[in-house]
């Protein structure tokens, strides 16, 4: 008899606890559902793509370039997005690099602020860092792309001549990402004097070392 009570009870806790973990949990799930952001984004063309994400926990949307853009050597780009945002208040968007555009060619995205109030198109600063080397003949029009092929851009480029530090990024190329964060309202204000000495002081460029 005891034996037997002592079964049921501890089935009776068992059930018990899996009961109260699975309301925590869906509890969880709800409270997270409820905190997530929303981050409107707008096309603005019909060849625009919405910024995506490959994973649900990655930091940044993708973006993705709007029309094709050919960078010469030692030029800068502005890539057009074809895409505006809408951001929740008290927050700003900004334009990272992606490491694989980095790693892997001589172009360098440039670091952007999207401000909370700015709803115009969103567009992606980019460097080409090659260096310009000018091939005669047949091979002027070749273009590299992101991926590291050589394409023909006699089409797109009228027929002048290229390089071979020439990029040409594509239509529909993801080119850089957006990251959301939150800020702190933060204000201005006049002082006369620092409330604590730093132990850096005024120590400028390079003064830590190389």
């Amino acid at each position: 008899m005891n034996d037997t009570f002592y079964v049921n009870k501890t089935g009776f806790l068992d059930d018990l606890v899996a009961d109260i973990e699975a309301r925590n949990e869906a509890e969880q799930r709800d409270d997270f559902e409820n905190r997530r952001l929303q981050v409107g984004f707008k096309r603005l063309n019909d060849a625009a793509i919405l910024p995506t994400k490959a994973f649900p926990t990655d930091s940044g949307f993708d973006l993705y370039a709007s029309e094709d853009v050919i960078i010469e050597p030692g030029e800068t780009a502005i890539v057009p997005i074809g895409i505006a945002v809408q951001l929740p208040e008290g927050y700003e968007a900004q334009v990272r690099p992606r490491s694989g555009v980095t790693s892997k060619t001589k172009l360098r995205v440039q670091l952007g602020t999207i401000d909370e109030g700015y709803t115009g198109e969103v567009g992606v600063i980019v460097d080409n860092i090659a260096e310009e080397l000018i091939i005669r003949g047949d091979v002027n029009y070749l273009a590299k792309t992101i991926e590291g092929k050589r394409v023909r851009i006699d089409n797109i480029n009228g027929g002048e001549e290229s390089n071979r530090g020439t990029y040409l990024i594509r239509k529909g190329d993801r080119i850089a990402q957006i990251v959301v964060q939150a800020l702190p309202e933060v204000t201005a204000v006049e002082i006369e004097e620092f409330t604590e000495d730093s132990e850096r002081g005024e120590g400028a460029f390079g003064s830590t070392g190389v």
